[in-house]
C-alpha cells in the first residue's frame, strides 16, 4: 500500500487479537501426511513446541528428504489446520515480513509484493529480489499476478480479510495467515521456518542474531545503555514506537533502553502528537524515519520550527534518519540486522 497505516486499519488489526491468541506459535504444531512414504516425528529443542516432519527415516534415525509429493499439516495463526507441500518450491509471500523471513532462510520466492508504504519492494532487500515478480501492494495482492506466480505455497502475513484469502486458497490451498497482531517477529519468524520445514536453520539465525545484538551493544562506548527514541514521521506528525515493536525490541537486546516517556510495553506505534507533545520523541538519540513523501514534507517543516529545535538530541546533533521500511514494520532478520547496523554505525561513533 501506498500510505501508513491508517487508524481503522489499526483498529481492525487489534480487534483481531482475540482471535488470534495464539499467533504464529500455533504454526509450530504440525501434523503430517505423506503421499508415498511413513510418517516420523522429531522435535526442535530450540522451539516452544513439537515440530513434526513428514518423510521416511534413515538408518540413523533422521529424517530423509522427503518425497515429490509429501505434504505436512500445520495450523497457522488463527488456529486454521492447513494441509502443505513438505518442500515448497514456488512461494508466494504478501508482507515483507514474509520476504524476509524466506530470504533468510535461503529460498527465493516465486512473488512478493511491494513494501510498507512502497510502490517497489523495501530498499534493504532490493539486492536479494531483483527479477523476482511483483504480484501487488502490501496485503493487497492482484489476483492474477498471484495465479501467474503458480504458488505451491502463499504465506499471507496477518491477513485479516476473509475475501481475499478465500480467493487465495482458491488459488492454492496452501495459504498460511503467518503473524496475529501481538507476535513478535522472533516467534513469527519460527513459524514460518517451521512452514518451510526448516524450523532448525530457523533457530540457529535467532541464535545468531541474539549473539551479534549482544555483542553490538557491547560496542557501543559511552552509549552503551543509551536511552534510544524510535519515531515515525507521519503526514499529521511523529509517531513513537512501543517497546516490542520490532525495531524497539532489536534496540533492548543490544542494551539500549527507551526514553521514560516511551516506557510502555506495547508492538504498534501512538496516535500522531501534536507540536504540544513533541518532548514525548526526545531521548539520549532520536532515530527518524517515514514512510511517505507526504511524511517526509511534514519532518522537514517542522526541523525549522522551535519547538523542534528545542529537543535535546537535536541540539546534541544526535539524530539519525533510517528507513522507514526497515525501523517501522513488524521486521524479519534481515532487518534486524539492518537495524544493528543503524545503530552501531550512529552510536559507535561517538
Amino acid at each position: 500500500m501506498s500510505t501508513p497505516q491508517s487508524p481503522l486499519h489499526l483498529a481492525r488489526r487489534r480487534a483481531v487479537q482475540a482471535v488470534a491468541a495464539t499467533g504464529a506459535a500455533t504454526l509450530l504444531l504440525v501434523g503430517c501426511g505423506s503421499s508415498g512414504s511413513s510418517d516420523k516425528a522429531s522435535s526442535d529443542k530450540g522451539s516452544p513446541s513439537a515440530a513434526t516432519t513428514a518423510g521416511a527415516s534413515t538408518a540413523a534415525g533422521s529424517p530423509a528428504a522427503p518425497a515429490a509429493g509429501d505434504k505436512r499439516t500445520v495450523k497457522d495463526a488463527t488456529g486454521t489446520a492447513v494441509e502443505i507441500p513438505a518442500e515448497p518450491k514456488r512461494i508466494v509471500t504478501l508482507t515483507q515480513e514474509d520476504l524476509d523471513a524466506v530470504l533468510a532462510l535461503g529460498l527465493k520466492p516465486a512473488g512478493i509484493t511491494n513494501g510498507q508504504g512502497l510502490n517497489e519492494p523495501p530498499a534493504y532487500l532490493k539486492d536479494k529480489v531483483q527479477g523476482i515478480p511483483v504480484v501487488g501492494n502490501l496485503l493487497q495482492p492482484v489476483m492474477d499476478k498471484v495465479i501467474a506466480a503458480k504458488p505451491d505455497l502463499i504465506l499471507a502475513g496477518d491477513m485479516q480479510d476473509q475475501q481475499v484469502l478465500k480467493q487465495l486458497r482458491e488459488i492454492t490451498p496452501a495459504t498460511l495467515v503467518t503473524m496475529a497482531p501481538t507476535d513478535d517477529w522472533k516467534l513469527s519468524f519460527r513459524g514460518i521456518g517451521n512452514a518451510l520445514n526448516k524450523l532448525e536453520q530457523a533457530n540457529k539465525v535467532i541464535a545468531d542474531y541474539d549473539a551479534k545484538a549482544v555483542k553490538a551493544g557491547g560496542e557501543l562506548g559511552a552509549n552503551k545503555g543509551a536511552a534510544v527514541s524510535i519515531v515515525r514521521w507521519n503526514p499529521t506528525g511523529p509517531s513513537w514506537m512501543e517497546k516490542k515493536q520490532f525495531a524497539s525490541g532489536v534496540a533492548l537486546d543490544m542494551g539500549l533502553t527507551r526514553p521514560k516517556a516511551q516506557d510502555k510495553d506495547g508492538n504498534a506505534h501512538t496516535p500522531a502528537l501534536s507540536l504540544e507533545k513533541i518532548n514525548e520523541i526526545d531521548g539520549d538519540w532520536l532515530f527518524l524515519s517515514t514512510l511517505t513523501d507526504d511524511g517526509k514534507a511534514a519532518l522537514k517543516d517542522v526541523q525549522s520550527k522551535p519547538a523542534y529545535q528545542e529537543l535535546g538530541a537535536v541540539k546534541n546533533n544526535h539524530t539519525v534518519t533510517v528507513d522507514g521500511s526497515v525501523w517501522s514494520t513488524r521486521g524479519g532478520p534481515l532487518a534486524a540486522d539492518a537495524v544493528i547496523g543503524d545503530i552501531g554505525k550512529a552510536l559507535a561513533a561517538k
